[in-house]
């Protein structure tokens, strides 16, 4: 009897029970392992990296284990910077399991601090794999835009959001035979290729970056700012060369700080734009023939009555010319122009420009900003909507706005990503010869008689509009806090960038767009157009700089 049942086990085992306990067996020694792959690189325009994936350590241990050596607990809280109460705690409520990471992705310091550890005590029960780390070489002066990933390596914000699918990558993953100690003895079989992700190439330019993130902050320290943005466009193409932002903050730091400082405001946050919209009301008012840049206007006695309410200016002007009310940034003068052409003709023009739209650049939490319909206005908001009141737009839409009228009229998309050397195609908004005027116009800003000298280039004709505007708070608009704008582009003959500067609620002695956010512009563009070999266009500026042999 006892025979038999002796045959009878071992035919239940090597028959019966054969493939079951085969596979018990295997599930002992055998495990399918990732294989990392890396993410893929983000690049500036001219392949300078911007966001790299580095191979890092990620520190595991067996609860089981540890949870018996509480020296070698203090020691491992130590080198990883974590605290040890926590760290014996987290181990305590996981004793019942096999495997738990103590922390994921550590730098090169912490890695060596955990081996000689693991050295000095012995630690079998301990064991490192790789895995990759984002690093943001440009630190804050991208953080806006560049974003940042989580610890599983996806997109969390800006460009990292946005072309996550396009830069993840795919781990990889192999059957090996393992010992007790997690230790591989040997690789079975590749079930699957890592797959890295793919490089992302941006239309920001590192050095335009650098150059607009350093006068940005300047000037937000000079006058006592609560926060502001910048954008430099490329005219012909629609690229976005720089987006920065003040208050910023450092995406290798993590996740510590305000919120706010996170936020990209130069697509998230809106501003009624104020007198920056100016222009496009001349550019209506010349398109559809009711004016000339030489047409009088009388804008005495310096205020207007619009139903009840009154519309001022900072003095009284007296007569102007359609050009002067640009050159003075006239709010009555605007205003009557305004008056002279159906309200559905301004509307039209604002749609066009894109108020009221997203932008298309592809960008996570861009707004689309508020253009209210023609016909709910009002008289009199028909007359602020004139001077940049009652309608909202981010940084970045009035600067493809102003890129209508450099581009001679046609509105074409903006990106973040790199375009060829041809033109991207657009839409024509305006007429050539109305864009080349409120040009011409919007040069006479940036001289002595207008309210943005400090914009003034060496070597190069600007045109642009200041804007300084009341900002809205609840119940109305607040007594003394403003914000101060600038757009502009150059050459001013044929432009190749335009830039627009938003400085928030400056504290100092000057709140206007012409003091604050005009000497931004001034000190970026003229950077940009040395850069990029812009021939200079002012014929004084040019022969003034051969003769001083190039020393201007």
């Amino acid at each position: 009897m006892f025979l038999l049942a002796v045959v009878w086990s071992a035919f239940q085992r090597q028959i019966v029970e054969k493939d079951f306990l085969q596979h018990e067996g295997e599930l002992r020694y055998l495990r399918a392992w990732e294989v990392p792959a890396r993410r893929g690189m983000i690049l500036d325009r001219n392949g300078e990296p911007l966001a790299v994936s580095s191979p890092v350590a990620s520190v595991w241990v067996d609860p089981r284990k540890l949870a018996n050596r509480p020296e070698a607990v203090a020691a491992l809280a130590e080198g990883l910077d974590l605290k040890e109460q926590g760290l014996m705690r987290r181990i305590q409520e996981r004793r019942g399991r096999a495997f738990i990471y103590l922390k994921r992705r550590i730098d090169p310091d912490q890695a060596r601090a955990v081996e000689r550890v693991k050295t000095h005590l012995g630690l079998t029960e301990l064991g490192m794999d790789t895995e990759y780390r984002r690093f943001y070489p440009g630190g804050e002066i991208f953080g806006h835009v560049i974003g940042f990933t989580n610890v599983d390596d996806r997109g969390i914000e800006g460009v990292e959001l946005a072309f996550d699918r396009w830069l993840r990558a795919e781990p990889g993953l192999r059957r090996v035979i393992q010992d007790g100690r997690r230790r591989i003895v040997a690789e079975v079989e590749r079930i699957r290729a890592p797959r890295h992700g793919s490089d992302l190439f941006l239309s920001i330019d590192r050095r335009l970056q650098f150059l607009a993130y350093r006068e940005l902050k300047r000037a937000v320290k000079t006058h006592r700012a609560k926060a502001a943005s910048a954008v430099l466009l490329d005219v012909d193409s629609g690229e976005i060369l720089a987006m920065v932002n003040q208050p910023a903050y450092n995406p290798n730091g993590g996740l510590s700080g305000p919120g706010s400082t996170r936020r990209n405001r130069a697509v998230t946050d809106v501003l009624e734009p104020g007198s920056t919209v100016k222009p496009f009301v001349v550019a209506a008012a010349l398109e559809a023939s009711l004016v000339s840049p030489t047409t009088p206007i009388d804008t005495s006695p310096g205020v207007l009555r619009v139903g009840r309410n009154r519309v001022k200016d900072v003095r009284d002007y007296g007569l102007l010319d359609t050009t002067g009310i640009i050159t003075k940034s006239s709010n009555v003068g605007v205003v009557k122009l305004a008056q002279r052409m159906d309200r559905a003709v301004l509307w039209q023009l604002y749609d066009r420009i894109g108020f009221g739209r997203h932008t298309g650049s592809g960008f996570p939490g861009e707004v689309s900003g508020r253009l209210p319909h023609f016909e709910g206005w009002s008289r009199f908001e028909h007359a602020t909507l004139a001077f940049g009141y009652g309608l909202s737009v981010t940084p970045l839409q009035l600067a493809r706005a102003y890129a209508v009228l450099a581009a001679d009229g046609v509105r074409r998309p903006v990106t973040l990503t790199r375009r060829g050397e041809v033109p991207e195609e657009g839409e024509r908004v305006l007429s050539t010869e109305t864009a080349r005027k409120v040009r011409a116009i919007m040069e006479t800003v940036v001289t002595e008689k207008g309210t943005a000298r400090l914009a003034a280039l060496e070597g190069y004709r600007a045109a642009g509009k200041t804007g300084t505007a009341k900002k809205a708070v609840r119940g109305g608009y607040a007594a003394k806090r403003y914000q101060a704008v600038f757009a502009g582009m150059a050459p001013a003959a044929d432009p190749r960038f335009v830039m627009v500067v938003m400085v928030d609620e400056p504290g100092g002695k000057h709140y206007y767009g012409g003091k604050v956010a005009a000497p931004v512009f001034a000190r970026v563009m003229q950077g940009a157009l040395r850069l990029y070999n812009v021939p200079p266009d002012d014929p004084e500026a040019t022969m003034l700089l051969a003769g001083a042999g190039g020393r201007l």
